[in-house]
């Protein structure tokens, strides 16, 4: 530790972004860049404590506590207080496959369980992970690194979101020949798809997909396996498979109306919208607009915030989002002591924009959407809702109860879904190839991620349920392992 006075000596510095009102107009990434000396002071508040719990990577409270990956936090905070840049990018890249993206999206579990957040503000860990990426990218640290020696063995990945990129990545260190099936038009899956581009910018995922083709892994686009590819070729074609397909099936709401034109699921809203800027800058018409609509957003977490952004750059007249839940506390409750996850009130980057343009933070706590209303053309014009306390039943278990006199009435001409995901699609390898599921819909693996069927493997959503990008490549890399002892004989050196 360089400084042991610098938790002390430093306070945390505000995570740069460019200006609300500024950003909202632009589909540019609304991360800033952060001055060096800045980033040198953060790194200086790390405490080297006894115990490192942000990298613990574990669950506590049914929410991830520390980074699952295990990244090395201390000694590359260190390692960048001392201006060592490069040998904090050959730390950081020993654990973690894709520094780029977690350092954007991830919510930064390791900070929620830093030790210095037991009685001050959590090391901006984020914000050093990310500017450690960006400058070996730009120093040209980060190259294709092809292996020496090939063995033979033949892997098919299906699906290229974070777990399936993960999982080639470290396949194809060891030199097994991959191919990723992607039946998107784009590799990239979540990470091009699901997250807007002002969140992550798609020259980063096409740049890192780049330096993966350069060393070796072949990418199959518009294919999807089961349809155009009999899923049998899996176990025919190669010596293992790996699915990594994500969760896919969103969960709905089904209350009165639901069928009215205008109500959607978000991941169609923001895949759409995606594709069409990418293609034609919009121009083409092909996604689902916004613009000058009331927008009713349902469901609070990242994938809500989402919209929001996205719908403010369509040029919504409105946006309001609704969450179930009481709004939490502006500091950590009794019952959410450290290390667990600090559910404490934040505003995300689409909240900041909406609480910009409109005064106020989009949110509104403890709503629950009773009906849809629609117009004569079948169209949806209004969403009602009712407000609930969260009373616990005779077995304890607390569920959502309507305040009598709470109803009210939303202006809505879009509403945008986003309540989270049920498990994988159970169509094609899953049913094809009689992998077995467990009670939630989620793939049943072995501690190596092997399915119940020889030879094929599952990883990520897929078989973990809906988490966060770093647990997907966690799980890419586990998964990695395990087939790499199936291929070579009960041996692995990958990490």
């Amino acid at each position: 530790m360089g400084k042991p006075t610098g938790f002390i000596d430093f306070p945390r510095e505000p995570i740069a972004s460019r200006a609300p009102l500024d950003r909202v107009h632009d589909w540019a990434e609304f991360h800033a860049e952060v001055p060096e000396a800045t980033l040198q002071r953060q790194g200086a508040r790390c405490m080297d404590c006894g115990t490192p719990f942000c990298h613990t990577g574990t669950i506590i409270a049914g929410m991830a506590s520390g980074c699952p990956l295990g990244n090395l936090i201390p000694d590359w905070n260190d390692l960048v207080f001392r201006g060592l840049w490069k040998e904090a990018a050959v730390s950081l890249c020993q654990t973690n496959n894709f520094p780029e993206f977690t350092g954007r999206v991830c919510p930064a579990p390791c900070e929620g369980s830093c030790t210095l957040g037991l009685n001050d503000d959590a090391v901006a860990i984020k914000s050093i992970e990310s500017a450690i990426a960006d400058r070996a990218f730009d120093e040209g640290w980060i190259t294709a690194e092809a292996p020496v020696t090939r063995t033979g063995k033949r892997v098919a990945i299906v699906g290229s979101g974070p777990a399936g990129l993960a999982c080639a990545a470290q396949l194809n260190k060891a030199g097994h020949t991959v191919t990723i099936f992607e039946r998107a038009d784009r590799i990239g899956g979540l990470l091009m798809y699901g997250i807007p581009g002002m969140k992550l910018d798609k020259r980063l995922v096409d740049r890192r997909v780049r330096l993966m083709a350069d060393a070796g892994v072949r990418f199959v686009t518009g294919v999807e396996v089961g349809r155009d590819v009999p899923s049998q070729r899996l176990i025919e074609d190669y010596d293992a498979a790996v699915l990594c397909c994500g969760a896919a099936l969103a969960r709905d709401l089904p209350v009165e109306a639901r069928g009215l034109s205008g109500i959607h699921l978000a991941m169609e809203f923001l895949h759409a919208s995606t594709k069409s800027l990418l293609d034609s800058a919009h121009g083409d018409g092909l996604f689902i607009s916004a613009r000058a609509k009331h927008v009713v957003v349902i469901g609070g977490g990242d994938t809500g915030t989402d919209c929001v952004g996205t719908a403010l750059r369509h040029h919504a007249t409105s946006v309001v989002q609704f969450e179930i839940l009481p709004r939490p506390p502006v500091t950590r409750a009794p019952g959410n002591p450290w290390p667990q996850w600090p559910r404490t009130y934040t505003m995300d980057y689409g909240q900041e924009e909406a609480a910009a343009l409109y005064g106020a933070d989009p949110r509104r706590y403890a709503v629950q959407t009773t009906r849809f209303m629609g117009d004569v053309e079948g169209r949806v014009c209004e969403v009602h809702t009712i407000n609930v306390e969260w009373t616990p039943d005779a077995s304890g278990r607390v569920h959502p109860v309507g305040i009598q006199g709470s109803e009210r009435v939303f202006p809505a001409d879009l509403v945008l879904l986003a309540l989270g995901f049920l498990g994988p699609d159970k169509k094609g390898p899953l049913t094809d190839l009689s992998v077995a599921i467990d009670q939630r819909g989620n793939v049943v693996t072995d501690a190596d991620k092997m399915t119940s069927v020889p030879g094929i493997f599952a990883a990520g959503d897929m078989s973990r349920g809906q988490s966060l990008v770093v647990w997907a490549i966690h799980e890419g890399r586990r998964a990695a392992q395990g087939v790499d002892r199936y291929l070579m004989y009960g041996e692995s050196y990958l990490p």
